[in-house]
Parts: structure tokens; C-alpha cells; sequence
């Protein structure tokens, strides 16, 4: 399809998604700008990041480093890139200093890893802390009663720098059904603050997808993964 067409249907869709985003907002007494659209790209090829980076979307989140790397080659410099996905320690050194943010540090081995590749290049990665709010068997994440044992481990560890929390609701219908789970991570968010560590500044929530980011936000969420509702046409999602 011609890059034109393309970049008017993905207008349009970020027209639809504005308005139910400011809808979540002034239903929860927020303001626009307290949220942050991360582009969901695993399922677009590179072309279709080009059109995101032009429609003024900066964020940009991919699950897989094999997958997210040719893309990276070409507009790295052009956007804020997220590591969203399960990662491997193996995979860290493609991902630290490359992506300005990881969303998925959910175990003591992951954040050594981190900690020692981003020593090594002399910089600080913002991470999130993965909570695994529901307790699903199929989803990473650390289980609840891990939480603060996590946080004790990793107090040490200077080169990371925890700025908030992630969770995946579980796929459900009516997304009022996810509502408990991003209260709950609100609520893991505000004990956290409360830990003497000085590697925290807990401040953002990494909640909500194209299915149930109304609801994140109207629980607190600082950034939404959009994928099909932002970068597919409504008849493909």
C-alpha cells in the first residue's frame, strides 16, 4: 500500500485514540500529558516505524532483539526506543545502550547483567520492575511474595536505575475485569516508594494495552503499549 494512504489511515486512528485517552484522563482527574504512548511495533516491518517516527509517535517498544535490531539500524537516532519483552541475559548486551528503557527486569540475574554492561559503557538505564500483579502461570514477571526481596538485592547495584513498575493484565473481554490488576500495581507502587533504596525513584507505571488502556489510565498508568489499535487498521486487529 502506498506510504501516503498508510500515514492518513495511522492518523486517523491516533485521532480515535487521542480522544479516548483524554476521555480516561478527565474521567480520573489526570492530565494528558501524565501519559505516554509506546508503539508497539513487533508485528510492523521498518517502514512502518518510519511512518510512527513522522506522525510525531516517539516512543517505540519492541519485544524481541533479533526482531528489533534491523529496525533499530535504521531509525535508532530518531526515536526513544523500549525494551517491553521477556529478556534473556544473553540478549543484554544488544540491548543496553541502544534502548533508552527496559520494561521487563523481573529476576536478581537479569539486573546484574544490566547493571554490569551499562558499568561498562558508563551509563544508567532506567528500568521497570515487572510484577507479575495476577499470578498467571503463563506470564513473567516477579510473583508478589518476591517483590521486596528483589529490591533488597539490587539496592547495591548503581548503573540501574528503577523508575517504576510494569504488569500484563490477563486477556479478558471487558477490561473493568483488568482493573484490579493495575490497582494493584498503583498500590505495589506507592509501598515501593517507601524502601530506603538508592537506586529508586518509583514513579511510572507501564500498564495497559490496546485492549484495557482506558482502564490503566484511569488507575494510574504513565505509559500504554498500544500495538493493533495503533498500527493496524481496525478490520485487521
Amino acid at each position: 500500500m502506498d506510504r501516503t494512504v498508510q500515514r492518513e489511515k495511522l492518523r486517523a486512528r491516533q485521532e480515535k485514540i487521542e480522544a479516548r485517552i483524554r476521555a480516561a484522563c478527565e474521567r480520573s482527574g489526570r492530565r494528558r500529558e501524565e501519559v505516554t504512548i509506546v508503539a508497539v511495533t513487533k508485528y510492523v516491518d521498518t517502514d512502518a516505524i518510519g511512518d510512527l517516527l513522522a506522525a510525531g509517535i516517539r516512543h517505540i517498544g519492541e519485544n524481541r532483539v533479533q526482531d528489533a535490531l534491523p529496525k533499530y539500524n535504521v531509525f535508532g537516532q530518531d526515536g526513544i526506543w523500549h525494551f517491553i519483552g521477556h529478556l534473556q541475559t544473553n540478549k543484554v548486551k544488544d540491548v543496553v545502550g541502544k534502548f533508552t528503557y527496559i520494561h521487563s527486569l523481573d529476576r536478581v540475574s537479569l539486573a546484574a547483567e544490566i547493571d554490569k554492561r551499562a558499568k561498562a559503557l558508563g551509563i544508567v538505564v532506567p528500568c521497570f520492575v515487572q510484577i507479575n500483579v495476577a499470578e498467571e502461570e503463563t506470564k513473567f514477571g516477579l510473583r508478589p511474595k518476591d517483590v521486596l526481596a528483589f529490591f533488597a538485592e539490587t539496592s547495591n547495584m548503581s548503573h540501574i536505575r528503577i523508575i517504576g513498575l510494569m504488569t500484563m493484565a490477563p486477556q479478558v473481554d471487558d477490561p473493568e475485569e483488568a482493573r484490579p490488576v493495575f490497582r494493584g500495581l498503583r498500590e505495589w507502587r506507592e509501598r515501593i516508594r517507601e524502601l530506603p533504596y538508592g537506586n529508586l525513584a518509583v514513579e511510572e507505571l507501564s500498564m495497559g494495552m490496546s485492549g484495557d488502556f482506558e482502564v490503566a489510565i484511569e488507575e494510574g498508568a504513565t505509559f500504554i503499549r498500544l500495538g493493533s489499535v495503533l498500527v493496524k487498521d481496525e478490520e485487521e486487529s
